[in-house]
């Protein structure tokens, strides 16, 4: 997650937005609870937010969910790791896109690719950023001695963008006319 999280933040800026990335690891060295809170504006940040509710959220894990859950905002958006979760969030105040991100990591190479899967998803639902920024961005975020995943994460990212559909209930920005350059 903390890889999605700054591959994310890299896109966002290298399309000019401001970003601010906040990770939290949970006590264990493997396996454990992991949450990034990343803030994306059309503007300029002033100062370090207190992220106390949020527009989107991407949950792996069922087991570290509920804190997450408890700051999404009444008709924000959940993508959730279809694999691994049993029935319906107890929130029917948001909108959930579920994705079956482990089983697409899986057939793309390594289910450890389960969270490109869901940031492929999240950009091609919302338009936050474009799939293709994502793709330099996350080229240059993976360290040298991980570049042998660089092909992974691409098929992974190109796999969650394939498994879901743009929304225009949870566009990021407003869509800005060709002409006029005014919202549409």
């Amino acid at each position: 997650m903390q890889l999605a999280a700054n591959v994310l933040a890299h896109a966002a800026l290298a399309e000019g937005r401001d970003v601010q990335l906040f990770g939290s690891y949970g006590g264990m060295m493997r396996g454990g609870n992991t949450d990034a809170e990343l803030v994306v504006a059309d503007d300029r940040i002033e100062a370090p937010p207190t992220v106390g509710s949020a527009w989107a959220a991407l949950l792996l894990h069922p087991d570290y969910a509920d804190p997450v859950l408890a700051r999404v905002r009444q008709g924000g958006l959940v993508l959730r790791n279809a694999v691994v979760w049993v029935g319906p969030l107890e929130r029917g105040d948001v909108d959930v896109v579920d994705v079956a991100a482990t089983d697409l990591a899986a057939e793309v190479g390594h289910v450890m690719a389960a969270s490109m899967v869901m940031l492929g998803a999240l950009c091609t639902v919302t338009g936050l950023v474009e799939l293709d920024a994502v793709q330099v961005a996350a080229r240059a975020c993976v360290p040298p001695y991980r570049r042998q995943h660089l092909e992974l994460n691409d098929r992974a990212l190109k796999a969650g963008a394939a498994a879901v559909v743009r929304s225009s209930a949870h566009r990021a920005w407003p869509e800005v006319a060709a002409a006029g350059g005014r919202p549409a």
